[in-house]
Parts: structure tokens; sequence; C-alpha cells
């Protein structure tokens, strides 16, 4: 399950690289796999991301505004975050896994 946010963040990530069409193509493939499924933003999505916000705000601990989105989508369908960003484990509603990416 891949929330709407981070395919947002996909694309945008596409248009500043230099292989956008291709990018495009290989994200198209995986998103028809019948294992794939977007999830998309609502009413409760908002209140897990007020939740979020309001605890991080309380602690003094900010993160990107997306990944608020991210971490609430996660909250609401009950997923863990699979991630290289460290600032997901500020969100103690939501499981992270982190992942290390050598850049």
């Amino acid at each position: 399950m891949i929330p709407v946010t981070v395919l947002g963040e996909l694309f945008a990530g596409f248009h500043r690289g230099g292989r956008a069409q291709r990018n495009h193509e290989e994200l198209d493939r995986f998103r028809r796999s019948p294992r794939v499924r977007i999830l998309r933003l609502d009413e409760e999505t908002a209140a897990c991301y007020a939740e979020i916000l309001s605890g991080l705000r309380e602690r003094g601990t900010p993160i990107p505004t997306n990944d608020i989105w991210i971490a609430a989508s996660a909250m609401q369908a009950g997923l863990r975050v699979v991630t290289s960003d460290r600032h997901f484990q500020q969100v103690p509603q939501v499981a992270v896994e982190s992942l290390d990416v050598a850049v």
C-alpha cells in the first residue's frame, strides 16, 4: 500500500530528475501489480494528521508536512512506514522500519 502523498513526492522527484519518462513507466508497471493499492486521504486521515502534528509540536520535534501525511496514512491503515528518513522515529503513532541506503 502506498499513500497518495508518496506518489506526489515520486512525481515531483521525476520532474527534477533526468529520467522522468523512464521513472513514470517503471512506476506504472509497479502500480499495475494486484498487490499494490493506493491509500487515499480522507477525513479519518486528517484526524490522524492532526493527532500526529499536535504531538510533534508539543515535543518540539517537527518533521516535513508530507511526511506527517504519510505517517497519518500508515496510522489510519495500521501499517508500518518503511523508510530511510530517520525523522519518522519521532512519530510514536506508527511503527517504523528503517532502511540503510547508501548514497
